[in-house]
């Protein structure tokens, strides 16, 4: 089989395993969620209330794409970085652009290339001649919502220069640190790691992503859609409504401090990241920052699904795209053209699933 067959058997196996996890979750909440017969907590009914406004005001822009819109709001209300896998062309820099507009806060992009330098991202000190004394100028970094286009571009030393931005949203230069201003969240992309020219993200890096996901080609009725409405409209630019401020998105994430998460989903998010450990297969399993990422997601989705408290669908939901790029295989299931989606997929059967006390009162 040629290299081309194989890398898109792969991708096919992968998203399959995606589609069967995405459709028994979406099958139990059919018979979970049913009618709501709570009242959800004042701060987060208006959060899941302007956060579907925001996905109404990016899906006319972005379309088709819903569940990765909701992913990516997800990401954005947790506070966490995401990371798109993609080819050139599928709509991540619009989608972006889109969600800075909805959201109305600062958007910035950057485009990572083998020449990009640290201080072109960071910021630099330069001579103020009429002051005489050196000035800080701040680099693309100062913004709410940056775009690291084709991080896997760059060298290693400029990636690098991202980790203490996305950890601790701040940039040290010249033993000064600068704080960067809240919210902060990183959206950024990839190309396959077949594509030439490209420096593979170190792990450290890696995991510092809460979410990888892929966008894909849209399909025919899509994008027929998204030419007949480019056509009605008669230009390019796209007329957005601005729903939210940065400080009322900052309010919106500290919101997700009053969901409830049961013990027992504790647990069961503990006992499938330590499977992830445990599995023969695996040379690197997830790290604790993995369950870190599940919990702050799972929040973040209960809100988006109209609920103050997490379910264990929340997890099962939220896995693939949580773990997949923490988990590091052993050679011989990587040549055997084993994916970490299936893995976690397995994982998911195996684990029991618990029952909380929101599902009981359900």
């Amino acid at each position: 089989m040629s290299l081309f067959g194989k890398n898109k058997k792969e991708e096919e196996e992968t998203e399959e395993a995606v589609a069967e996890t995405e459709e028994a979750v979406a099958e139990t909440e059919e018979q979970s969620d049913g009618v709501q017969t709570y009242i959800m907590e004042p701060s987060l009914q208006e959060t899941h209330d302007l956060m579907h406004a925001v996905l109404g005001e990016v899906e006319q822009v972005v379309m088709g794409k819903r569940p990765v819109l909701d992913m990516c709001a997800v990401g954005i209300l947790a506070g966490g970085n995401t990371l798109f896998e993609d080819n050139p062309g599928l709509a991540k820099t619009l989608l972006s652009n889109t969600f800075a507009q909805a959201l109305g806060i600062n958007f910035k992009r950057v485009q990572f290339t083998p020449d990009l330098l640290p201080a072109d991202i960071t910021g630099i000190y330069i001579w103020n001649q009429k002051d005489q004394k050196f000035q800080f100028r701040r680099g693309p970094l100062f913004c709410n919502l940056l775009l690291a286009d084709e991080i896997n571009r760059a060298p290693p030393k400029t990636q690098a220069a991202l980790l203490e931005a996305m950890q601790e949203h701040q940039v040290t230069i010249e033993g000064d640190t600068h704080k960067l201003p809240e919210p902060f969240v990183t959206l950024a992309t990839q190309n396959p790691i077949e594509s030439e020219g490209t420096y593979p993200l170190p792990d450290a890096q890696l995991d510092r992503f809460m979410m990888k996901l892929s966008v894909g080609y849209p399909g025919r009725p899509i994008e027929r859609a998204i030419l007949m409405k480019r056509k009605q409209r008669g230009k390019d630019e796209h007329e957005l409504k601005a729903i939210t401020t940065p400080e009322k998105l900052r309010d919106m994430q500290q919101s997700l401090e009053k969901v409830q998460i049961d013990d027992a989903v504790i647990e069961y998010i503990v006992e499938i990241i330590n499977r992830t450990r445990e599995d023969p297969r695996v040379k690197v399993g997830s790290s604790p920052r993995g369950a870190q990422a599940l919990f702050k997601l799972s929040r973040a989705l209960a809100v988006l699904n109209g609920r103050d408290y997490v379910i264990p669908d929340d997890i099962k939901r939220l896995c693939i795209y949580t773990l997949r790029h923490r988990i590091i295989l052993k050679p011989e299931p990587r040549i055997k053209g084993v994916q970490t989606e299936e893995i976690i997929s397995q994982i998911l059967e195996e684990v029991e699933v618990p029952t909380t006390q929101g599902q009981l009162e359900d």
